[in-house]
């Protein structure tokens, strides 16, 4: 069936090519000028084009009033506050210019639509305007590159190993997560696909000293709020990315490579439920790489508690050498 489909749709196409071929013949054969534009059409075309603006930036602002609010979830962590701020800025930045272009590029259109009685003017360059759209541009550029590089060596400077903190590493594989807590020596052991065996699923080698209060858990993975949470990331198999969005983290999560990333979680999961309306909500871990045929369902829920009860949850976990 599909390739009868296909089969049809492509008669009927070459069909319609074939029938404006022979228009175009009829009336070249009658003396027409079929490529030829005149003043009414042009002037017809420029009319439609500032209709078409009308209903473009209508468009525009309808989108905005119905999904405005939709384009991200709630910040739970407190470099995402900085994100968002750096997203608004930009938006500042675009949507005015965006306006701006779209009303000159239709209205010149307009004003400058075909006439028979004026001629066009021709000149090849101008320093001047060269340099308006070069120094603007690189003017707003460097002040939101500077804004986003605050924000970014923020979250990739390492949390100082003095500093109370929480080290994960979380590990991907086709197609589910792993995260690995580091035990009271606040290290992780090493670990290798070449160790992968049995319920050992994230490669950790037995033989290190560090790996044996190390904790491996799988489903869900817990986060005290306000503490700092440091992420080591890598890949058994295939590039994954670690996609945590409302912490507004993202990390590629390559094969034989270590990356990492940092946040402090400012909002509990139970307040992110009081915050949303929403009772079944749960933080999630994703990956936003398409690594597969399952890559839809790499997931890992994320719970965000007290100091409190994030203490109680570790310390009932097995470490590596009790398993």
């Amino acid at each position: 069936m599909a390739i009868i489909i296909t089969v049809v749709v492509l008669l009927v196409v070459v069909t319609g090519v074939q029938i404006l071929k022979i228009a175009e013949l009829r009336a070249i054969s009658q003396g027409e000028k079929i490529y030829e534009v005149t003043e009414k059409e042009s002037k017809s075309q420029a009319y439609l084009l500032l209709m078409f603006l009308v209903y473009y930036f209508g468009f525009f602002a309808w989108q905005v009033y119905q999904w405005g609010d939709k384009m991200l979830p709630v910040s739970a962590s407190e470099h995402g506050v900085g994100i968002d701020s750096l997203m608004t800025v930009t938006m500042s930045f675009i949507i005015p210019v965006f306006i701006i272009t779209h009303i000159l590029l239709f209205w010149f259109a307009f004003k400058y639509s075909y006439s028979s009685k004026r001629k066009a003017t021709f000149f090849s360059h101008s320093n001047k305007l060269e340099m308006i759209w070069t120094i603007i541009p690189s003017l707003a550029l460097t002040v939101l590159i500077l804004y986003g590089l605050s924000n970014w060596n923020k979250i990739m400077t390492p949390v100082a190993e003095n500093e109370e903190h929480v080290l994960i590493e979380l590990v991907g594989q086709q197609f589910s997560w792993g995260a690995r807590y580091a035990g009271e020596d606040g290290k992780l052991g090493r670990a290798n696909v070449n160790y992968i065996e049995g319920t050992n699923f994230i490669g950790i080698d037995a033989s290190d000293a560090n790996s044996n209060d190390d904790v491996v858990v799988k489903g869900e993975f817990h986060l005290p709020v306000n503490v700092p949470v440091q992420f080591v990331m890598r890949s058994n198999d295939v590039m994954h990315s670690a996609f945590m969005p409302h912490f507004r983290a993202q990390m590629n999560c390559v094969p034989g490579l270590k990356t990492q990333f940092n946040f402090v979680p400012t909002i509990t999961t139970k307040e992110m439920k009081e915050i949303t309306g929403n009772e079944d909500f749960e933080y999630i871990l994703l990956c936003n790489k398409i690594c597969g045929a399952a890559h839809y369902n790499m997931q890992m829920n994320i719970v965000v508690e007290s100091k409190e009860d994030y203490e109680k949850w570790i310390a009932s976990q097995k470490t590596f050498a009790a398993k």
